[in-house]
């Protein structure tokens, strides 16, 4: 089944790096041979978007909103323009090579997942992952395990790939515009009921640092206790939301 593919890309300050990351993305898709679609959201970016606007084409499209609303935000916007049967997200630096989601589409289809997403602690990841932030991110993970009693073992890797019906029915109900994104998403197609969830093994360029930074351990700890209260208190992702 050659299922449409939408790929959606939060940026912010990238530059003209975003060209040759664009043309990367593109050649690769092109031999997934399906047709496919590429969004690009520039969140508060001018830069960003004067670059990337030159790579505009039928199969590329190039959107920006001139203040700085965070990830979440933007790929909330990206998922309100898509067409394909299938969505994946992936980050602007390219930081996992694009040519991981072939074999997340593949995994897709063998096993009908709902949603496919890259784990940095798969045992066939290839990362540099220090030991100090390998034991945060444990450290996090069981956390929200005992939580949200969601079976991942990472839930903050970029690369993500989703039917298009659970998009549909997780992005409505989203609000972290940030730090705990991801996991939010992950909460909500679970309290939906969308629990065919594959970790898939990715190969990540980018040098991690030794920690994560006090202000972003914060947020993120804040952002996943307001995730908790709408779940269980406020029962706020029962239903979906302008």
């Amino acid at each position: 089944m050659n299922r449409k593919l939408s790929v959606i890309i939060p940026a912010f300050k990238e530059g003209n790096r975003i060209i040759k990351n664009l043309e990367n993305l593109e050649a690769e898709l092109r031999i997934l041979n399906r047709p496919y679609e590429i969004i690009l959201i520039c969140d508060g970016c001018l830069d960003t978007y004067t670059a990337a606007k030159t790579m505009s084409s039928s199969t590329v499209k190039v959107f920006y909103y001139e203040q700085n609303m965070g990830k979440g935000h933007a790929l909330k916007c990206g998922a309100d323009k898509t067409t394909g049967d299938l969505v994946t997200f992936i980050d602007a630096d390219m930081s996992i090579d694009p040519s991981e989601i072939d074999t997340f589409i593949k995994l897709s289809d063998i096993y009908n997942a709902d949603i496919v997403i890259g784990s940095k602690r798969h045992p066939q990841s290839k990362v540099n992952y220090p030991v100090l932030r390998r034991i945060q991110s444990f450290a996090y993970q069981m956390l929200i395990a005992v939580l949200f009693q969601i079976n991942v073992k990472d839930t903050q890797t970029g690369l993500k790939l989703f039917k298009r019906d659970v998009i549909r029915d997780v992005l409505p109900r989203a609000v972290v515009k940030a730090y705990a994104f991801d996991l939010e998403l992950l909460v909500i197609a679970h309290h939906l009921g969308y629990r065919k969830v594959l970790e898939a093994p990715v190969s990540i360029k980018a040098q991690f640092s030794t920690t994560t930074s006090p202000r972003a351990a914060w947020r993120a700890l804040w952002d996943t206790a307001a995730i908790f209260y709408r779940l269980y208190f406020l029962h706020y992702y029962d239903e979906a939301h302008d």
